[in-house]
């Protein structure tokens, strides 16, 4: 996505809502990045591993993530834009999903982590379609080809 493109209502909505089930199931069990981010912009925003990879650790940028978040930079594998707008979402469902988290049992929050990771794992293993790697210049935006 490049940044003099606009951005569609659908896309805003769609970057908001992964945001807020990053952030959720990261307040709820400990996770988010790598489990939400990285496979919704692959599936919903059609980005290659890489720049999904890359644009999920931008929004984790400080403190821990930034020399892979200089790496990916390097290479163009970041998408700035939309890592602020999910980082947004991230702190909203973050708040929320960890009041969720504290009032369930232990053992219930185990077992909806053990799922949807399961989930997760076969949709990679057995449902995700191939990507086609793309000279990081050269990736444009599929809001216009969805919106």
């Amino acid at each position: 996505m490049s940044k003099k493109e606009s951005m569609s209502i659908q896309i805003w909505i769609i970057l908001i809502l992964i945001g807020v089930a990053s952030g959720m199931l990261s307040g709820f069990v400990g996770v988010g990045g790598g489990l939400i981010i990285v496979p919704a912009l692959v599936l919903f925003l059609e980005f290659s591993q890489k720049m999904a990879q890359g644009t999920s650790l931008a929004i984790l940028l400080l403190p821990v993530g930034i020399l892979a978040v200089t790496e990916y930079y390097k290479h163009g594998y970041i998408d700035i834009k939309i890592a602020l707008i999910i980082s947004a979402g991230f702190v909203v469902g973050g708040f929320f999903g960890s009041k969720i988290a504290l009032v369930l049992p232990q053992d219930t929050i185990k077992k909806i982590f053990a799922v949807f990771m399961l989930i997760v794992a076969i949709k990679m293993l057995f449902f995700d379609k191939k990507s086609i790697e793309k000279d990081p210049s050269s990736i444009s935006s599929t809001s216009e080809k969805k919106g």
